[in-house]
């Protein structure tokens, strides 16, 4: 009895410790500044994306919905409702639609200006966790829980290729800037490159530890950052492979990436307390009390930590770079999307 006495203070006193004293590494960059605090979704929310033209901000949410909100005073436009949650979404390169994926593994095509459901592609039996617009906009890639990437003709609806590799659940796919490459991180730890036209697979990048969650590519095509569960964001020479770099802040599991439009910086999403913080803060609820650093911007040249974030209260899932630069956003379990503005 006395050891399950001891055993249960000491749980305490640990979760207290993650819940009221943990810190995490601040660094006060003076780079970026909360501007809004988009508040609507009752769910998790898991992924963010900006409009082409930089004046749109959509979020997906478990709560089965999409929101897509004007950047600067947070109206929301357009609600898209699914049948069950939103799980990733993306704007066509134009911006004229959005496609959002589901547990319910079907992706679905919205038209932006008036919400309307364009089609549907239920290629996939089990929840799609990524897809990606190729850059002409004629092509969509989709993946997630089955471990299978298909690729559609996103005017015609129909099915192009079907790409398989990966061993477990693929988290992230990615077209390369100039549409020639495909790339894939999954819950098998590895990376993968693929030939964005024939489907073959060109080359596998091992050296994470835990799933690889989201993967990105520089605006120049040369580099591939990778986020993990490994809580460390790899950066990747794409032509042959090599490591460049490895970043790493404190004691989180990374859930998104998402580079600068000019390619200098890299802007990471993450859980924001260490494993145990989590456990008590998914039974007690949202950390409000004491926020962990939740976000980090990032240097990629040098790989110098150059801000750190702390306004959510939970994790987060997703981050996004607005096309001009001057603006990040990002998705969180808190149930709110929040915009930041940075210094020109």
């Amino acid at each position: 009895m006395k050891f399950v006495s001891l055993t249960v203070v000491a749980i305490l006193l640990t979760a207290g410790y993650s819940e009221f004293l943990y810190k995490a590494n601040v660094v006060d960059g003076g780079m970026a500044t909360l501007s809004n605090v988009f508040t609507g979704h009752t769910n998790k929310v898991w992924a963010v994306r900006f409009s082409p033209d930089g004046a749109l901000v959509a979020s997906g949410s478990v709560d089965s919905t999409v929101r897509i909100w004007k950047k600067t005073t947070g109206e929301v436009i357009q609600t898209l409702k699914h049948s069950m949650g939103v799980t990733h979404l993306e704007f066509s390169p134009d911006g004229q639609y959005i496609a959002t994926g589901s547990y319910d593994a079907i992706v679905r095509l919205w038209r932006v200006s008036d919400g309307s459901l364009v089609r549907c592609f239920p290629g996939h039996a089990k929840t799609v966790w990524t897809l990606a617009f190729s850059p002409d906009g004629k092509t969509l890639a989709v993946s997630g829980e089955d471990a299978v990437i298909t690729l559609w003709n996103v005017a015609q609806g129909s099915h192009v290729r079907t790409v398989k590799g990966h061993d477990r659940t693929v988290w992230s796919i990615r077209f390369s800037p100039d549409g020639t490459k495909l790339a894939s991180g999954s819950f098998d730890n590895t990376l993968k490159f693929w030939d964005a036209h024939t489907g073959k697979l060109i080359r596998t990048l091992e050296g994470h530890t835990e799933a690889i969650v989201d993967v990105a590519f520089s605006p120049d095509g040369q580099t591939l950052a990778s986020g993990s569960d490994d809580k460390t964001v790899k950066l990747w020479n794409v032509n042959d492979g090599h490591l460049l770099r490895t970043l790493q802040g404190d004691s989180e599991c990374v859930y998104g990436i998402a580079f600068s439009p000019d390619g200098r910086r890299i802007v990471s999403g993450s859980r924001d307390k260490p494993a145990i913080g989590e456990v008590v803060q998914n039974f007690f609820g949202d950390s409000k009390v004491n926020k962990g650093v939740s976000m980090r911007l990032w240097d990629v040249a040098t790989g110098k930590l150059l801000q750190t974030f702390a306004e959510h209260s939970n994790e987060v899932n997703d981050v996004a770079y607005s096309p001009d630069g001057e603006w990040i956003a990002s998705a969180s379990a808190d149930k709110t999307v929040q915009v930041w503005r940075l210094a020109r």
